[in-house]
């Protein structure tokens, strides 16, 4: 695996960030003293829960030849005390039983990001 690296910027925090062949911007909100440039890094890190468990169920679907057509994610974040809650809504898109839609569901949640993330964390996956 190839490393991330992270480089300061004039502004305060606002941070550019490289993994592979790709850049983006890290940054915090204006009312948080931030240029507003980017998502913040708590940001970042639920867009890959949500795009992590997207592609682990079309990853499992597309080996096991199931009609999923697209996966489209809404994450919403709760943090309470120390501890986030996290709720992931999944539309699945498709000819897919109820049986499908089921196991898809399961799959999702064995995605690395989850496992990564559900010590310290309460995630709830749910299909729309």
């Amino acid at each position: 695996m190839s490393a991330i690296t992270l480089s300061s910027t004039s502004d305060l925090f606002r941070h550019q960030v490289s993994a592979r062949d790709f850049q983006l911007t890290v940054d915090e909100p204006s009312d948080l003293g931030g240029t507003n440039t980017g998502p913040t890094p708590t940001e970042l890190v639920f867009s890959g829960l949500g795009a992590c468990k997207a592609i682990t169920m079309q990853m499992y679907a597309q080996r096991k030849g199931l009609p999923l057509v697209a996966v489209d994610a809404e994450i919403e974040t709760e943090q309470i005390d120390n501890r986030y809650k996290v709720t992931v809504w999944m539309k699945l898109t498709g000819e897919l039983s109820r049986e499908q839609r089921e196991k898809l569901l399961t799959i999702a949640d064995k995605c690395p990001v989850h496992q990564l993330l559900a010590p310290g964390a309460d995630i709830q996956t749910i299909l729309k």
